[in-house]
């Protein structure tokens, strides 16, 4: 050891306050060999290994023509044209650390592995310390649209907040965790493409050295923008980075033929001419073209009047993702993305061939990715080109320590006590802000206004079917009969089923977004912290004979982003701002002598629409899952019982008591084109009898909801 005295002053020092020692003692202390290594306040090697089980909600499968049906090599169809076996592509909404845990670890891996396992992932997480999960929202058709800025929720803001809370720190751990498990997922001859730039490409280049191994990294590709600004104060920022490594040093795919540019003109010339470098004739060299390098100027960002163009901010162009898809894997290949952002990666690895899987936190993520998917089945199932239907997912049955913020490593002792403080804390905050008493001796029950019972939902998960059927199971055993159930986020798909459900059991069920301003205390102080209802849908069905046509007739929602008196109160002259407020989007201007002028921009109950969609015959495929046998007794083969830890995992599957919402027609909004058909095709049913019918409406924000009637055939 080499230490001077001023070291070993300090080191007792910290020893004796319980301080942790600083890095650099460790290999003075200890003589570890010193290499290049990325430390950050906290690091662990622990990763999550939660398994929860996955929920489909939603099945999207654009009815094929009969041509079609007859390429059951593919997969196979039922009488609608519609998939019924074989590989089906999977959107997941949630946190995907959890979701990549549950794939890991879960009975769905196993499909995966069916189908080869995932080759290739790509991911462009967010890289911008300054980005959150605020969006541009058009609202309104024509000449009369105009540009809304939704602000994040609350468990976006979460997500951004564990994200770069605590700058460079936060982000690298969050990103640690979550390749470590994208690694462990990726067969042998996989590869991962990860995209960032020059804020965070330094950390993680390290952080990937550290799980794939330096050996295992192949390219560091820059993609050089030629267009743009480049300001005066510096040389222009004018590329990103994109680390590509592999699972194994020598076993990987690079499709080097498919992924050849044009060579230069003049260099063809040559070889017309017999002058080529290498013995190559002209025709060879325009086959295979050059190879790319890892400098890409050739590839420009989408730009605003592209067809490809969704209007979401950090869209990458479909052809950047087509060179990396070409590259690192084959036709029939999985690749997945669980940053899914508007969904480029998916697009091109249907349009390639390819099966998929990804995720995303953002609720409006995902419907931007479903309306584009929708897109490429139409125009695959015009071209008579074979597809895949997808799916859409949520995860499920959420343990107390994953909503309340508690590390699942603490000792049980301490566990405990963390849960408690934090759900003290949190529920406190919530039924003051709701004017709810406090009430105890309940398992889920935790407040009471007037002669409601109130329950507080998860703070940074949404409030899930699970959920809700613990609250309804001890109102039947209390026998009692009207509950509030707040929530910051709700399942897709949960409502009108659960209130339905709940009614029939006797219960009066309400559920009510909490809102973001919950956490201003002046707000609270001023009663201006509103708890609104979901959404409320009417439809009228047009029956005719065995057919049926559904016609949406009216659609309310009560959000509130902001109050126009307080946004006029911050208004400078001559400036404007629009918010959300009691169910109406409305501008706010003030001229430049502070007149306030209030502009009402949703006129219409069509303007909070930007989608809807109908399943014709909704209880027609029950929504399975399959969940973990716990402590199986298996017989080895001398008779005895096996050892628990050495045994493998079994599940079973179990109807969880809904339905998947088959999606059978839509109409939609596209940044191409704002209308909105509000009368659906007419459907033909084969025979009579009484059908349900469910109604699928999401809004400008990207949130579900679900209306089933009853019709009479």
């Amino acid at each position: 050891m080499h230490l001077t005295d001023n070291d070993k002053r300090d080191i007792v020092k910290l020893i004796e306050s319980g301080k942790p020692l600083p890095d650099k003692y460790r290999f003075l202390l200890f003589d570890d060999k010193r290499e290049v290594e990325l430390v950050w306040n906290g690091k662990t090697n622990e990763v999550c290994n939660v398994v929860l089980p996955f929920q489909v909600i939603e099945q999207v499968d654009e009815p094929r023509k009969e041509t079609e049906k007859e390429q059951v090599s593919l997969f196979d169809f039922d009488d609608r044209g519609r998939q019924i076996k074989g590989w089906t592509n999977k959107l997941i909404w949630g946190d995907n650390k959890l979701i990549l845990s549950s794939l890991k670890n879960g009975p769905l891996r196993e499909q995966i592995e069916e189908q080869g396992g995932i080759k290739l992932i790509y991911i462009d997480p967010p890289f911008d310390v300054g980005a959150d999960f605020s969006m541009d929202i058009e609202i309104g058709e024509g000449d009369d649209a105009e540009t809304f800025r939704k602000e994040a929720n609350v468990l976006e803001e979460l997500a951004y907040r564990d994200t770069w809370g605590k700058g460079a720190d936060s982000f690298i751990a969050m990103i640690f965790e979550r390749l470590s498990l994208m690694r462990d997922l990726l067969v042998e001859d996989g590869s991962i493409y990860v995209h960032c730039d020059y804020r965070v490409s330094s950390y993680m280049r390290l952080v990937l050295d550290e799980l794939f191994g330096k050996e295992n990294h192949q390219n560091e590709i820059i993609w050089h923008f030629i267009k743009g600004a480049s300001g005066n104060d510096r040389f222009g920022r004018k590329h990103q980075t994109i680390f590509w490594y592999t699972k194994s040093k020598e076993r990987y795919i690079f499709n080097r033929k498919e992924v050849g540019v044009a060579y230069n003109p003049e260099t063809i010339a040559r070889a017309q001419r017999g002058e080529a470098r290498y013995n190559v004739t002209a025709e060879e060299l325009e086959e295979r073209g050059k190879n790319p390098g890892d400098v890409w100027s050739d590839l420009h960002p989408v730009q605003g009047n592209a067809i490809e163009n969704t209007g979401y901010a950090t869209q990458k162009p479909e052809a950047f993702l087509e060179r990396i898809i070409k590259a690192s894997s084959n036709e029939g290949d999985v690749i997945a993305d669980f940053f899914a952002g508007s969904g480029t990666t998916f697009a091109v690895a249907e349009k390639l061939g390819r099966k998929w899987i990804g995720s995303d936190l953002g609720k409006f993520a995902i419907h931007t990715t479903r309306k584009r998917m929708i897109g490429v089945q139409r125009q695959f199932r015009n071209e008579n080109i074979p597809y895949r239907a997808f799916e859409i997912l949520n995860l499920g049955k959420y343990e107390r320590q994953h909503y309340i913020g508690v590390n699942p490593n603490l000792a049980d002792k301490d566990k405990q006590k963390m849960i408690e403080e934090r759900e003290h804390e949190f529920l406190a905050l919530i039924l003051g802000a709701y004017k709810a008493e406090e009430v105890t001796g309940f398992r889920t029950m935790h407040g009471k206004k007037n002669a409601r019972m109130v329950i507080v939902g998860p703070v940074n998960l949404p409030v899930s079917r699970h959920f809700v059927e613990s609250v309804l199971a001890e109102c039947i055993e209390k026998k009692m009969t009207k509950v509030d159930i707040l929530g910051f986020e709700f399942e897709m798909g949960l409502f009108p089923n659960i209130q339905e459900e709940a009614k029939e059991k006797g219960i009066d069920l309400a559920l009510k977004y909490i809102p973001r301003d919950v956490f201003d205390k002046r707000a609270i102080e001023k009663n201006q912290v509103v708890f609104h209802d979901v959404s409320y849908i009417e439809v009228k069905p047009h029956v005719k004979g065995k057919s049926v046509t559904v016609e949406l007739t009216d659609f309310s929602v009560f959000y509130t982003q902001d109050a126009v008196d307080y946004v006029a109160a911050q208004l400078k002259n001559g400036k404007s701002k629009i918010t959300v407020d009691k169910g109406q989007i409305i501008k706010v201007t003030k001229d430049k002598d502070g007149i306030v002028e209030r502009t009402v921009l949703t006129q219409k109950w069509t303007d909070w629409i930007d989608y809807w969609a109908v399943d014709f015959d909704f209880e027609n495929k029950k929504e399975i899952i399959r969940v973990k046998v716990e402590n199986p007794k298996q017989q080895t083969l001398e008779g005895k019982l096996s050892d628990p830890q050495t045994e493998m995992p079994e599940y079973e599957e179990r109807w969880t008591g809904d339905y998947i919402f088959e999606n059978e027609w839509q109409s939609f909004r596209t940044k191409k084109n704002r209308t909105l058909e509000l009368k659906s095709i007419a459907h033909e049913y084969e025979k009579k009898g009484r059908y349900k019918i469910a109604v699928k409406v999401v809004d400008i924000f990207g949130n579900d909801t679900m209306k089933v009637i009853s019709i009479l055939i």
